[in-house]
């Protein structure tokens, strides 16, 4: 009898990060905490959300009793969104912020961020994505400008490097050994510049003159 085995894991998993506003002095102290447990910080902005636009991100909480405590919150000062980035980045990202009360999570919890930064229900110091459309709604909504999809890793990674980018960066690094150039690095970015393999191609046609 054959066993079929799942699929091997080819992308990462992102989800979004927030530190609340009155947390935001321990920012250093907590992406070091992020990248200690394994995540890549793909972006990061620091902003100032106004109550319309935390009544927005937080639509789904819209009509409940603590909405305008929480639109208030979330809009009394600076705070900091990230991208993370890791296999099931949701999931283990929930798993260190532990509960949603950061009260209950002092007694439950006590090692997640929640019960380490928070204060209470509201005050709970940090946010997650709930599951996957979640954190891309919401990352969609922190940064507009993003491309939401998976990293390739692994041999998906070696695969596209392979193809698109190793032949011409190898041949731009020996010609950079041969040169020798004062500023390598801006030397190497006009090389490939110049010889990229994908820059449109012009075509200059003789147009025939008309008598």
């Amino acid at each position: 009898m054959e066993l079929s085995m799942p699929p091997p894991q080819i992308y990462v998993e992102k989800t979004l990060a927030i530190i609340k506003p009155d947390i935001v002095d321990k920012e250093e102290e907590i992406q070091d905490i992020i990248l200690r447990s394994g995540f890549t910080i793909v972006q990061r902005r620091k902003l100032h959300l106004s109550p319309e636009h935390c009544s927005n991100f937080y639509v789904e909480q819209y009509g409940k009793i603590f909405f305008p405590n929480l639109t208030a919150y979330m809009s009394s000062g600076p705070l900091v969104a990230m991208i993370l980035a890791r296999h099931n980045a949701i999931s283990y990202w929930k798993e260190l912020l532990g509960p949603s009360n950061s009260l209950v999570a002092k007694e439950t919890h006590p090692d997640s961020l929640r019960a380490i930064y928070g204060t209470d229900d509201l005050r709970n110091a940090l946010h997650g994505s709930n599951d996957c459309a979640a954190a891309e709604r919401e990352i969609r909504f922190m940064f507009p400008k993003v491309i939401v999809e998976p990293i390739p890793i692994g041999q998906a990674a070696k695969d596209y490097l392979n193809l698109y980018v190793t032949p011409t960066l190898l041949e731009g690094l020996t010609e950079l050994c041969k040169q020798k150039p004062a500023d390598p690095f801006i030397w190497l970015a006009d090389w490939l510049l110049k010889n990229n393999p994908n820059k449109p191609k012009l075509y200059h046609h003789q147009i025939a003159e008309e008598f």
